[in-house]
C-alpha cells in the first residue's frame, strides 16, 4: 500500500476543488497523506484544515501548477512520507 493519495483537482470549476479535498481527506489511513495536484494555491483551505487538524504543505508542481500535501497533524509517519514526496525531508 502506498501512502500517497492523489486528488487532481486542476480542471475543476471554483468551490469543486476544496469540496473534493475536504470529502476525501477523512479517508486517509495512519501514515497516508493526499497529495493535490491544483493549478492556484488554495487559500481558503488551510484555516479549514487546521480548524479540522490536519497539516499540510504547499510547493510549485512538475506538472500542475500548485501542489499541496496534506496529512493529520498527529502522523507523523504520514508527514514524514509527505516531506518525502515533496522533497523536502
Amino acid at each position: 500500500m502506498t501512502a500517497e493519495q492523489i486528488l487532481d483537482v486542476s480542471d475543476l470549476e471554483p468551490c469543486e476543488p476544496l469540496e473534493n479535498i475536504l470529502a476525501t481527506i477523512p479517508n486517509l489511513q495512519a501514515g497516508e497523506y493526499l497529495r493535490v495536484l491544483h493549478r492556484m494555491e488554495p487559500h481558503p483551505l488551510y484555516p479549514i484544515l487546521t480548524q479540522k487538524g490536519y497539516a499540510w504543505l504547499t510547493q510549485e508542481g512538475q506538472d500542475v501548477q500548485i501542489e499541496v500535501y496534506i496529512w493529520r497533524n498527529t502522523d507523523a509517519q504520514a508527514e514524514a512520507a509527505a516531506r518525502a514526496g515533496a522533497k523536502l525531508a
